[in-house]
């Protein structure tokens, strides 16, 4: 299939090319930069150098149309520009930011500022919330993808057994991200600047973040009632990865066994879902060293007995998993390639 990716010289546009280059069942037809046009993709992502000599081309629906499917690595308020048109065209489109995300059109109002409600509530509802351990049924054929934001990927991993098999508990669970610098995106702020980001755990947004709208979504639906987050982020010192540690308060006591069996019967099928819980070795518990570069989720979980808590996590490589992976391994579900290709990788170790 021909590809085309919108956006393609910030972190995730480059992931995704990175991924694309070595699907073996995709050739990227063009690669989108306002910025950059004209200049040569690998001058903006160095790794790429002697593994594609294309140039970037200004955007334009008319250079997305040589494709058969469309990646859309742009920010939140900018896909909806696109996505109707690409639609109507009958491409394939894999939609990387919050434009689709949210099935609720009045959602936009409150969680991302905009003026109105959404103003395709018809592509809303056809399109897929691309986490394919969750939606996987709904992905084959699919032709608008909606794919996860990275933090809210990372938490609704970690809690999704848990809702699904009725562990939750009647208060909202306490999400608390740490999260990597890239996630600010190749332009990011003053604060994520080499200077002000060494040595810091620093707390952003810690009320009301935007992808804790995503979390509630997914967790109510699996548990079919309505389920609330408490959900904080913290900037830390790490260039990629993202741990999610959730604190479940439970009504009954909860044993270890019945946690495997959960997580077992979510996950025990997923070509990219580890279960990390051990007593002995390096890796205890998920952490992102040990997911860094691919599309693994590691989870996890202990129990606190004298609290009726359940500690959840999980952790990932937000640019892959959180991001261009995770969009790669929904479109290969719904186009008919095997899940896992261009993305079945071995993390390095160490590093």
């Amino acid at each position: 299939m021909k590809a085309c990716v919108v956006g393609a010289s910030g972190f995730t546009g480059g992931e995704l090319l990175r991924i694309l280059l070595q699907h073996g069942g995709v050739e990227i037809v063009c690669a989108t930069s306002r910025k950059f046009k004209g200049e040569y993709v690998y001058r903006i992502h160095p790794n790429l150098r002697g593994f594609t000599n294309l140039k970037f081309v200004e955007p334009s629906i008319d250079a997305a149309l040589k494709a058969d499917v469309v990646f859309l690595a742009l920010p939140h308020g900018e896909s909806v520009k696109w996505v109707p048109q690409l639609y109507e065209h009958g491409l394939m489109v894999v939609d990387l930011s919050a434009d689709f995300r949210l099935k609720d059109p009045n959602a936009y109002v409150e969680w991302y500022k905009w003026p109105q409600p959404h103003p395709y509530p018809d592509l809303l509802k056809k399109a897929v919330y691309g986490l394919p351990e969750l939606h996987r049924d709904e992905l084959p054929g699919a032709k608008l993808i909606a794919s996860p934001g990275c933090t809210a990927t990372a938490s609704i991993m970690a809690l999704a057994p848990l809702a699904k098999y009725g562990l939750l508990g009647p208060l909202p669970p306490v999400v608390d991200v740490k999260m990597g610098s890239s996630g600010a995106g190749a332009e990011g702020s003053v604060l994520d600047m080499h200077s002000h980001r060494t040595y810091v755990i620093r707390p952003y947004e810690p009320v009301h973040h935007r992808h804790a709208a995503e979390v509630e979504q997914e967790l109510s639906r699996l548990a079919r009632r309505e389920v609330r987050v408490a959900y904080t982020p913290h900037a830390v010192d790490a260039v990629r990865g993202i741990l999610s540690t959730a604190h479940v308060f439970t009504e009954r006591d909860v044993d270890e066994p019945t946690l495997w069996k959960a997580y077992r019967a979510m996950y025990g099928d997923s070509k990219f879902v580890r279960i990390v819980k051990d007593k002995l070795g390096l890796a205890r518990y998920p952490n992102i060293k040990y997911v860094l570069g691919t599309n693994i989720v590691d989870v996890g979980f202990e129990i606190d007995p004298r609290m009726r808590r359940i500690v959840a996590f999980s952790a990932i490589d937000n640019l892959v998993r959180g991001a261009a992976g995770q969009a790669v391994q929904a479109f290969n579900i719904a186009a008919g390639f095997p899940e896992d290709q261009g993305l079945r990788y071995i993390p390095p170790h160490p590093i």
